[in-house]
């Protein structure tokens, strides 16, 4: 006699993320009750950190935890995308088994860029198979796109986020007086993730990047004027609530045409080929430039808005083409990119600025002409450039 058990479980998820002004201020409490249940008593905080903002904001920190009476450890991590592999998460159970900590109530705090967090988190997910923890985004990636999401991750075997979890953090604090500290090339490597949003679904907001990107770079984000000031903060409202409006409802992924997808295609394959060349946001505005122009080939974008896209990329001086962006080498990715959306090629392509469609029928002859229109409109880009500083 045979028998059959169906189980059906629902697994709710609620987490929050918030935006608060001077996070490490010992007057202000957020950090020390994020994600907590007890919030009395002796408080216990084991902290992740990247090993370059610890040295920048390290002695701030544990002032606000000595202020506070805190009993905490810190393990400072050096972060790149190299390093975003098991090796350390495995340096981070470590530290949460050297500590101790009592996964209920005692949440790790993540903090750094989107590879520091995307480490902690699926270290996280697997110790004890869950434990909570709260990230700190500390770049512009981190506060628009790695630090709102439920994915963990690191690399394996030259693949990009080949293991991970789907495991978002209980609370995610986002303060952007962070970004002073932040290089330019790290923000213009977050405007890439946020000219996504635009792209895809979000007009407004490409507008605002035309008209203020240039003065968000310079600024790092802090608004030295009433007027910037507000751009900083529409720009990052507009870019994390579009992000989340497409999560909420596809949080698992179980539907796979997803536009937050866009620009995500091409670009893991290049970027872990150019390693230690190219940034996330980087690779992604690569692969952005070349779908445009397959949007343009296939009429959803006329000539006029492409070239007010890629306008637009130069201004906020994100790549449009990098040698890799070959045949063999592209043709390779979007195949893996079918492994990975099961079957299909399930491609988000702009149709104009602010909306997007679904294909599954790129050829490679269409790729290849893709190609050299891209490498075409990145050399006329440059003898511009020479011609401006000559």
């Amino acid at each position: 006699m045979s028998r059959t058990w169906i189980v059906n479980a629902a697994l709710p998820v609620h987490y929050q993320v918030r935006v608060v002004d001077g996070l490490l201020d010992p007057n202000n409490r957020t950090l020390l009750e994020a994600g907590a249940t007890q919030r009395s008593g002796t408080l216990r905080r084991l902290v992740v950190i990247d090993a370059l903002v610890d040295r920048l904001y390290g002695v701030q920190l544990r002032h606000y935890f000595q202020h506070h009476g805190v009993k905490y450890q810190i393990l400072a991590l050096p972060i790149s995308e190299t390093d975003k592999t098991m090796e350390s998460v495995f340096s981070v159970v470590k530290a949460i088994n050297e500590f101790g900590i009592a996964r209920r109530h005692e949440p790790i705090i993540a903090m750094g860029g989107g590879v520091l967090m995307d480490i902690v988190g699926l270290a996280a997910s697997l110790y004890r198979r869950s434990t909570p923890y709260v990230r700190v985004p500390t770049t512009l990636i981190g506060l628009v796109d790695a630090g709102v999401g439920a994915k963990t991750g690191v690399n394996h075997s030259s693949h990009k986020n080949r293991l991970g979890t789907y495991f978002p953090a209980k609370d995610t604090l986002l303060d952007r007086s962070f970004l002073r500290t932040l290089d330019t090339r790290h923000i213009v490597n977050g405007l890439a993730e946020i000219l996504k949003i635009a792209l895809i679904k979000d007009r407004t907001l490409f507008e605002l990047l035309e008209r203020y990107g240039t003065t968000l770079i310079e600024e790092r984000f802090q608004g030295r004027t009433p007027e910037s000031d507000q751009a900083a903060k529409q720009v990052i409202d507009r870019a994390i609530t579009g992000m989340l409006e497409e999560l909420e409802l596809n949080l698992w992924e179980h539907k796979l045409e997803r536009v937050v997808d866009y620009g995500h295609t091409f670009s893991p394959t290049v970027e872990m080929l150019a390693l230690p060349e190219l940034l996330h946001g980087e690779a992604v505005n690569i692969d952005m430039a070349l779908t445009t122009v397959i949007s343009a080939q296939r009429g959803l974008i006329n000539l006029e808005e492409r070239d007010r896209i890629f306008s637009l990329m130069r201004k906020l001086d994100l790549p449009v083409y990098h040698r890799l962006c070959e045949p063999t080498v592209l043709e390779e990715a979007l195949a893996d990119t079918v492994r990975h959306r099961d079957g299909l090629q399930r491609l988000p392509l702009a149709i104009g600025i602010g909306s997007a469609c679904f294909v599954n029928d790129v050829q490679p002859s269409e790729l290849r002409e893709a190609i050299s229109t891209l490498r075409e409109l990145d050399s006329d880009s440059q003898l511009t450039l020479e011609a401006a500083h000559a």
